[in-house]
């Protein structure tokens, strides 16, 4: 059975991390993008051969087109976008700069690479691509997260082209995902993940970044038979 490839956009992060390590367990070739954190990667490399590297920085915009051909090679059975921009600006204080720079990185640019890359999940008739979304999206996001929802609002869009792919066995879903303990909401200017906010969540408690990985896996991967064009949410009943 040949090896399937896939990328993970964000790996870095603590669900990347995890949803990383859920398909080299299951012997998939894994393509691990960052932009500046690579530790926790570095270990995990460690333990799997079958784990590379792939730096890129989604800010740097100049001659991008060029250089996301030449960094992402297109030959992915599927993608896992998990890249979380978050410049912690509030409506207010937004400029359209602001807006413009958190749906680029966290939605458009990632958008390309699954672009550039469809045309081989057609030859091999076999895809999977899997959005990250955020729990914000459906209640306009936090005080300090406009931006970082407003991007997700866009990343959730799925053009109607995309139905067509599903003859391919192309399948694609975002998951929303709900409030995980992640080092990301300590980056976040006051964010409220203490006993209180907990409170709100009907489960009491946040989810681990192995559980949204666990989602990720089934969504990224052959578990996913049938599901596309979906929505879904990973929020503990919010």
């Amino acid at each position: 059975m040949k090896i399937k490839k896939i990328l993970i956009l964000g790996a870095s992060s603590d669900i990347g991390i995890e949803a990383s390590s859920l398909f080299l367990k299951k012997n998939w070739q894994v393509i691990a993008h960052f932009n500046s954190n690579i530790k926790k990667l570095q270990q995990l490399k460690k333990n799997y051969k079958n784990l590379e590297f792939v730096k890129f920085d989604f800010k740097n915009k100049k001659n991008l087109n060029i250089k996301l051909k030449k960094v992402f090679n297109h030959g992915y059975h599927s993608i896992i976008n998990l890249v979380g921009f978050i410049d912690n600006k509030s409506y207010e204080k937004s400029n359209l700069q602001d807006t413009i720079n958190s749906i680029s990185i966290n939605a458009l640019i990632p958008n390309l690479i699954i672009k550039n890359n469809i045309r081989y999940m057609k030859k091999e008739k076999w895809g999977r691509i899997v959005n990250g979304s955020s729990l914000g999206v459906p209640y306009g996001g936090g005080e300090f997260s406009f931006n970082y929802n407003l991007s997700k609002h866009c990343l959730e869009f799925i053009p109607g082209k995309f139905k067509s792919w599903a003859k391919s066995n192309i399948l694609i879903n975002n998951l929303r995902i709900g409030h995980t303990d992640t080092k990301i909401h300590k980056k976040m200017k006051k964010a409220l993940f203490g006993k209180k906010r907990i409170k709100l969540i009907p489960v009491n408690r946040m989810a681990t970044p192995k559980e949204m990985a666990e989602y990720l896996y089934f969504l990224g991967s052959e578990k996913n038979s049938y599901m596309t064009n979906e929505t879904l949410s990973s929020t503990g009943g919010e």
